[in-house]
């Protein structure tokens, strides 16, 4: 969607059931390998007492939306802010919802990011500003 569709309410979401091979998967990828995280002997030693999954695998679910729902292709991110709320463990199934909350200068869009587990419990908030796609010129 270009910056003139859309508009302040507009929302959209994308759900994902965090499994074992996605924490392997992001630990790879990232590089970060802590215990919390992959070791169920470590993690029951824990606050939680069993593996959580990474905040930013959750959080990366945001982007997921950005990418391909709202705006869409195309779409650059600026900024990001998250807090983490309450942990993520292995098969919760995580529905990161953004909604348009304004529409600044620029080109520059403004989003309320959140994202909660199968039992309606928020696990992050945050706020990210993106640049949806430029209309092509004619």
């Amino acid at each position: 969607m270009y910056y003139d569709e859309l508009s302040v309410g507009d929302s959209a979401s994308f759900e994902k059931t965090i499994s074992e091979t996605d924490v392997h998967g992001f630990a790879g990828i990232s590089g970060d390998f802590n215990p919390a995280h992959v070791s169920q002997r470590y993690a029951e030693t824990t606050r939680f007492g069993r593996r959580i999954a990474h905040g930013m695998l959750s959080g990366s679910l945001f982007s997921t939306v950005f990418g391909t729902k709202l705006p869409g292709a195309g779409a650059i991110y600026l900024s990001q802010s998250l807090n983490f709320l309450a942990p993520v463990f292995l098969g919760d199934t995580v529905t990161a919802t953004v909604t348009v909350t304004e529409k600044r200068e620029k080109g520059r869009v403004a989003f309320a990011c959140q994202a909660t587990n199968q039992d309606d419990v928020v696990v992050i908030q945050g706020e990210a500003v993106l640049l949806p796609p430029r209309r092509p010129q004619a």
